[in-house]
């Protein structure tokens, strides 16, 4: 594994994520298009749909030799950018949204401003060992915030499956939230 390799948003035009994805494949450069299984109901049937989860957005794996070939790709605006740089997303925050979308479907996204609340662990069930900020939890209901992202993923997570664990450092990451969103 090339330890250059860092995962960075692109911006597509608008519906354009799944080719995109296609394009960046046929090209070798690893990339990352989260598509969300939605259910849709038309008149005479519903039908199981993949969408993409972040509208207009693809994260790639690359190296920043690649990153020419990657803006040179169908259908991609650019990088998102950060103090005049790529963003960078952590490893973590995409392994994250491949394991929720694994575990859930019909997932909603939720815009947020970055804040520091309770550092959780899921205890228990398919998101067990993850750690997040919890931005608020009624009923069955957890949002779990993906801090660089910008976003929290919203997901039935049992009450008694999320213990609290003591916050040691305080760390931000709100950054490429600056970038993706302000």
């Amino acid at each position: 594994m090339d330890t250059n390799k860092k995962w960075y948003a692109v911006y597509t035009r608008p519906r354009w994520e799944k080719k995109v994805a296609d394009l960046l494949t046929r090209k070798h450069i690893e990339n990352y298009c989260p598509l969300n299984k939605v259910v849709r109901q038309w008149a005479d049937r519903k039908k199981l749909v993949l969408e993409p989860l972040f509208t207009s957005y693809v994260f790639v794996h690359a190296t920043p030799q690649e990153h020419l070939a990657i803006k040179q790709t169908d259908g991609i605006l650019n990088f998102v950018y950060w103090l005049g740089q790529p963003a960078v997303i952590r490893d973590e925050e995409i392994e994250a949204v491949r394991q929720f979308l694994d575990e859930y479907h019909n997932i909603q996204l939720e815009k947020i401003h970055v804040n520091m609340n309770d550092r959780v662990k899921i205890s228990s069930g398919p998101l067990m060992a993850q750690e997040g900020d919890v931005i608020e939890v009624r009923s069955k209901t957890v949002k779990v915030q993906l801090p660089s992202l910008g976003y929290a993923m919203v997901a039935e997570v049992e009450k008694t499956n999320v213990e609290i664990i003591p916050i040691t450092s305080s760390y931000t990451n709100n950054y490429i939230y600056n970038a993706l969103f302000r």
